[in-house]
């Protein structure tokens, strides 16, 4: 079974969903069948590569909140966080995310993507260090499993993977996404958003089900003759 995952490294909701999914992932019980894609999705797409304030400011301004309401929903981020037993620190930087996609195109063209993804949404709500910058990228790839100089290759190159990026961009537009994170099970259920970790449970079992329908045993009555452990008894 396949589960994709849309979600953008910036999206604080995918942090927390992905921890969620992973909870119920563990917890099911043909986990090892089951294969995890991450796909791209720029919340905010042709934002400019240095264009990096801190997330306050672009709450304040994109939003049209006052810096209280700003400082009063990401209390509430760091609330929900750490209900999932994940760090999460107030005031971090905030930037496009064209680059750190084009990045975990590469990972999972090497088989690390699930280790980047984790590694990223860490670093960017935990750590106080910006993500938004290509040696603290590099830094990361490494951490993750990759090449430091073909990391560097990548982010030194835009059109490196970027048409990987808009596949997936478009993709998601075709399958409805508004928004993310955007989970899709066997290209059949579709989740939206940071669902508890047991509407994770229960998808996962409907698509796994759905996909492999329990055998219905037909013309098993008493005229049915068949073996068994105890031989093959003739009837009289």
């Amino acid at each position: 079974m396949r589960v994709e995952i849309w979600s953008d490294i910036t999206c604080p909701w995918c942090y927390v969903a992905q921890a969620r999914f992973e909870k119920a992932l563990a917890a099911f019980p043909h986990r090892d069948e089951v294969e995890v894609v991450h796909r791209s999705f720029e919340l905010e797409p042709g934002r400019a590569k240095g264009d990096v304030q801190p997330i306050i400011k672009v709450l304040m301004k994109g939003k049209g909140w006052s810096e209280a309401q700003a400082l009063a929903n990401e209390r509430n981020l760091t609330r929900q966080s750490a209900g999932e037993g994940l760090p999460y620190v107030m005031g971090r930087d905030h930037g496009g995310t064209f680059d750190i996609h084009r990045l975990l195109h590469f990972a999972k063209a090497q088989g690390r993507q699930h280790e980047l993804v984790g590694l990223l949404y860490r670093a960017n709500f935990a750590d106080e260090r910006s993500v938004f910058d290509d040696e603290r990228l590099v830094e990361l790839a490494v951490e993750a499993g990759l090449d430091a100089d073909a990391a560097r290759k990548v982010l030194a190159d835009p059109k490196a993977f970027a048409e990987d990026v808009r596949s997936d961009e478009r993709e998601a537009a075709e399958l409805g996404a508004q928004g993310v994170p955007f989970f899709v099970l066997d290209r059949k259920y579709g989740i939206s958003g940071a669902q508890p970790a047991e509407a994770f449970s229960r998808a996962l079992a409907q698509a796994w089900e759905s996909a492999r329908p329990a055998l219905q045993v037909v013309g098993a009555g008493a005229d049915a003759h068949a073996c068994g452990p105890d031989g093959c008894p003739v009837p009289h």
